[in-house]
């Protein structure tokens, strides 16, 4: 008895689906076709946005998830219109759709906020990686640049990661990928300040860690109680400025000891009267 019910419940559904593949055979085929299309057309987008974007010269990750996004998005497009061929109401789909998408919208903000911020540092392009920046109290050298955080480098090559939605409408420094250090050092009131800034010059001309290209300050920069305070501010490298300095003034000190350039110590002359003797003349 279970089985003939059984053969029968086979039978009939296998007649159902028959009958239903007769009466949309079209439509079905039509669907099958539309999502072939849209397989191709995909591709062939994809691959149109990604050759367009690299010769923007965007980030290789930006550049990855646009095209995936793309791809996505006609994929699902032609999926939506194969099912409405083969009968699905369309309309309640969409707004099904549009209310999940509220929803994770309002339960993921701080994430949103943190994509936008990022595409918008990727394409406006306050700074790029290899560049020295500094805010919210934290600095160092841009390392990486991602859509939800931007790391940077301090010279201890600890890492910084700073979310994008805290960078995105701040007050940013960027120093780009040079510095300039700020040395000064001290000389005796009767030394030849010319050759004493010769002798920077030269040494900062030889010192590979220098760039050329830019000109360095070198001058007087205050007059102190027992030296002449010359400053010196040469160009270097992100990458060089925390060692450019070290080597400049250890190079700074063999040249004048070499040339015989004093460079005082800090000294006072202290004169004692003596009251009795003061009288008594």
């Amino acid at each position: 008895m279970d089985t003939k019910k059984s053969d029968f419940e086979f039978t009939d559904l296998h007649k159902k689906i028959i009958d239903y593949l007769l009466n949309h055979g079209m439509q079905i085929i039509t669907a099958i076709g539309i999502i072939i299309a849209g397989l191709f057309i995909s591709k062939w987008l994809s691959n149109f946005v990604q050759k367009w974007l690299t010769k923007k010269r965007l980030e290789p990750q930006l550049t990855s998830l646009i095209v995936r996004v793309v791809k996505l998005l006609i994929l699902g497009l032609f999926f939506i219109m194969a099912l409405g061929q083969i009968g699905v109401q369309i309309t309640p789909l969409l707004a099904g759709i549009g209310v999940a998408g509220v929803g994770v919208s309002l339960a993921m903000q701080g994430l949103l906020g943190n994509i936008v911020a990022g595409l918008t540092i990727i394409f406006t392009k306050p700074f790029t990686i290899g560049e020295y920046i500094e805010l919210l109290g934290v600095y160092g050298q841009v390392i990486d640049i991602s859509l939800f955080s931007t790391t940077l480098q301090h010279a201890d090559n600890s890492h910084v990661v700073v979310p994008n939605r805290k960078i995105v409408g701040e007050i940013l420094h960027n120093y780009g990928k040079v510095r300039q250090l700020d040395l000064s050092i001290g000389v005796s009131y009767d030394s030849d300040l010319k050759l004493v800034i010769k002798t920077i010059e030269d040494l900062l001309n030889s010192n590979p860690k220098v760039i050329k290209d830019l000109k360095p300050i070198i001058g007087i920069s205050a007059f102190e109680d027992s030296a002449i305070r010359i400053s010196i501010k040469p160009w270097v490298s992100v990458e060089h400025y925390s060692i450019a300095g070290n080597e400049i003034n250890l190079e700074i000190i063999e040249k004048f000891r070499e040339k015989n350039i004093k460079i005082p110590f800090p000294q006072r002359e202290v004169r004692i009267f003596n009251d009795n003797l003061i009288k008594s003349s």
